[in-house]
């Protein structure tokens, strides 16, 4: 495993100002103020004089035409001005767009983003300020004492319909066959701010239309407004600067630099930054619209850092994975590797249980068992080995927390056993950033609940053997992912009499299963994972499970009353309710309130709203009648 597996990101790329906090993004940006506020001290006091005898000398007074006394602060260690007159309380170093938003005032914005540094170059944001003779650009002036800023004067409208035409005047207005419609602050500000023709005589400036910059990002340089975000991120997140402007004027436009591409493993944050339709994902792009999409706040499987996302979705499928801000794992963006790893969920899905081994003479036909019959068949075969030494069972570290506390609790308490033996995806490379070496979210977790319900844990590499030496003649599996070759693993688990797998994808070991039971996926039920740092998240459920398949703890509680054991347990809280009181670790932790809001906080990154008028994440109601509305 690699050193980088316990670091965590540090996430934010620009420097605080001196002595300013840093618990908030909003305390993190914005240099010093060039323009000092009003009644500035002065470099020397005046100098004193003497009065006539027996009278106090008089106050000096104030030059003709100097400042006036600097104002004391009337909330000591903040910064109090006015917004559209509105008092706001700050902290010092907070800028005038973070500002406005604690009052509810909305400053319109392109470059700006709270984890880069500021440029300052769209110009958009320019607004009224007290103590400054022009407009200034909220994005990089910090609040001042005393300070009272305007952001709806004729003036500031005036300057923002004019940016917004200067903006829209090359910009190709392809709307109907972009992917970022719907989701464009082009169209939501020409709306809000602008609404008018355009004035432009003649032809507009001709750019690349399809330029792709990398294996996973594709650039359409016409629709690009030159906020540098994506430079930017680029430089200062990953710190792998593969993108530049280049041209001047008219022709100015974003591009890798020569005989490079764009393929970072977080590339596809550049997607996310952008606020046009200018950079898309290849693999999304033409796909799905935004309006039809739900999004639930999940987590990410693909490694055990455990970035929180979004996961955008229709009917029962998953089109996307977009990261969610979370301040203590993956601030504000998630690498490639786990954004793609979404596939899994739609394609290659055990979808109906079976009995029998998979692999049949040619020309026959599986029959369809329903889930009752697989039960019952399973509870049979695993009923003479319970207690028995020649029984084993594989825990999967892709299982949530309540998966794995409902099925090794049936394990110990009903089976028998006193071990588990650990499966799960193999190792993998890390990067410098937030991809990790393991490959599995729920390691952490699967170790914690062992310990908690007396298990002991087995290495994967132990298993073979046994089954070799038929030590092994039976085993239970929840997850069949294996950290080895799964053609391989195959052929030694068809050695063994007895094979109940609890699966969510096919493969070769699925195939040798004497009794297959289709699991649901974790974005299919609600739960919980505990990533590498020992830290507990909740993720919500999208949409039903597909087919037959049913959460691993629903297998355990079904398998335990035909096993003659009780489990009263109907869904993935009541599984926690019950069991998670075994485990120390998990005492601090309140399921319900740590649930993630289904919608996602105004202001940041703000979800489209369906097309008939429901919110995200309301639009689909038990199971899909059709792909789609």
């Amino acid at each position: 495993m690699s050193d980088n597996d316990t670091k965590k990101p540090t996430g934010d790329a620009q420097t605080p100002p001196k002595g300013a906090p840093t618990d908030t993004p909003a305390a993190k940006i914005g240099p010093e103020p060039s323009n000092p506020p009003a009644g500035a001290k002065m470099d020397s006091p005046p100098a004193a004089h003497s009065g006539p005898t027996g009278t106090p000398p008089p106050k000096p007074a104030a030059p003709a035409g100097g400042p006036p006394p600097k104002p004391q602060p009337k909330n000591p260690g903040f910064v109090t001005a006015v917004i559209d007159g509105k008092e706001v309380v700050v902290k010092p170093g907070t800028n005038m767009i973070e500002a406005a938003k604690t009052v509810g005032s909305e400053i319109p914005y392109y470059c700006y983003h709270p984890r880069l540094s500021i440029a300052a170059n769209c110009r958009i944001c320019l607004i009224e300020a007290s103590n400054a003779p022009k407009l200034v650009p909220a994005c990089q002036t910090p609040m001042a004492e005393g300070q009272v800023i305007k952001t709806t004067t004729p003036k500031v409208k005036e300057q923002q319909r004019a940016v917004m035409e200067f903006l829209l005047l090359n910009h190709p207005v392809d709307c109907s066959i972009c992917d970022q419609a719907g989701e464009c602050k082009l169209q939501d500000y020409y709306m809000k701010y602008n609404y008018k023709p355009s004035r432009l005589e003649g032809s507009k400036a001709l750019k690349h239309k399809r330029k792709v910059l990398g294996p996973r990002v594709v650039l359409d340089q016409e629709r690009c407004i030159i906020c540098t975000r994506c430079v930017r991120f680029m430089n200062e997140v990953p710190k792998e600067p593969q993108l530049g402007v280049f041209g001047r004027g008219s022709h100015e436009r974003i591009d890798v630099f020569p005989g490079n591409e764009l393929d970072s493993n977080y590339s596809l944050n550049t997607v996310d930054v952008c606020p046009v339709g200018a950079l898309l994902s290849r693999d999304f792009r033409f796909k799905a619209r935004a309006w039809f999409l739900s999004a639930t706040p999940s987590v990410c499987t693909g490694c055990s850092r455990g970035c929180n996302i979004s996961a955008d979705w229709m009917s029962q499928d998953t089109y996307r994975y977009r990261p969610r801000e979370n301040e203590a794992i993956n601030k504000s963006w998630m690498c490639d590797q786990g954004r793609l790893s979404y596939k899994d969920l739609n394609v290659g899905r055990v979808l109906t249980a079976r009995v029998g081994r998979g692999l049949q003479a040619p020309g026959t036909v599986q029959p369809a068992v329903g889930r009752k019959d697989a039960t019952a068949g399973a509870a049979k075969a695993l009923k003479p080995l319970v207690g028995s030494k020649q029984l084993a069972v594989l825990a999967s570290p892709l299982a949530s927390n309540e998966d794995l506390l409902a099925g090794l609790t049936f394990a110990k308490k009903v089976l028998g056993v006193t071990s588990v033996f650990v499966g799960g995806r193999p190792q993998g490379k890390a990067d410098h950033y937030l991809m990790t070496a393991d490959k599995n979210p729920n390691r952490q977790g699967l170790a914690l609940i062992a310990k908690g319900l007396g298990l002991s844990l087995k290495g994967f590499e132990e298993l073979t053997p046994a089954i070799n030496a038929g030590q092994v003649k039976a085993l239970y599996a929840v997850g069949t992912e294996v950290p080895t070759d799964a053609a391989a693993f195959a052929e030694v688990v068809a050695k063994l009499e007895v094979f109940v797998a609890q699966a969510q994808n096919d493969s070769p070991v699925t195939a040798q299963a004497t009794v297959l039971l289709p699991a649901a996926a974790h974005i299919e039920d609600e739960g919980t994972f505990t990533q590498q740092d020992g830290i507990t998240q909740r993720f919500r459920k999208a949409y039903p499970p597909k087919g037959d398949a049913a959460p691993h703890w629903k297998w355990a509680a079904e398998l335990t009353r035909e096993l003659g054991g009780e489990a009263a347990h109907a869904s993935a809280r009541d599984v926690w309710r019950a069991l998670s009181g075994q485990v120390s670790e998990f005492a601090e932790f309140n399921w319900d309130k740590a649930s993630p809001p289904d919608r996602e906080k105004p202001g940041i990154n703000p979800l489209p709203s369906g097309a008939d008028g429901r919110p995200p994440g309301y639009r689909e109601f038990g199971a899909p009648r059709v792909r789609g509305i």
